[in-house]
């Protein structure tokens, strides 16, 4: 797929910069960009040179909106419930992590909430031999 969306991405950019100078070339009423580079009356193509350049421009606007709906498709993301699920999972074990986390923080701070219990026995052994 990579080969095929290079080649395809080439393409409408030629098909771009093609329709670009074909819509500066053309000539309105001697009022357009086309003036400049062929002068007024430009015989390129012959007494037909306003229909080929006008069926050209149409056939490269066609062209342009062929090439924008492939490389739409191409570059398509997966299917969204797909994504999703993936997402759902990791959600899950994160809650799973976090609770784990959670309880072992309770069980950490119970244990040094009781730490006075302990410590109270041997004070009260320390006064004890103290006083005798």
């Amino acid at each position: 797929m990579g080969a095929i969306s290079v080649i395809l991405l080439v393409a409408f950019v030629i098909i771009c910069i093609l329709a670009i100078l074909l819509v500066l070339v053309q000539d309105q009423d001697n009022s357009g960009m086309g003036g400049l580079l062929g002068g007024g009356n430009s015989a390129a193509f012959g007494s037909h040179s306003a229909s080929v350049l006008t069926k050209t421009t149409a056939v490269l606007v066609v062209l342009f909106f062929v090439a924008t709906f492939f490389i739409a498709l191409l570059n398509k993301k997966r299917d969204a419930g797909a994504d999703m699920a993936a997402v759902a999972a990791e959600s899950q074990t994160v809650e799973a992590t976090a609770e784990k986390a959670e309880g072992a923080e309770a069980a950490a701070t119970e244990t040094a909430g009781e730490w006075w219990k302990d410590a109270e026995p041997a004070a009260e052994k320390t006064s004890e031999s103290a006083a005798n």
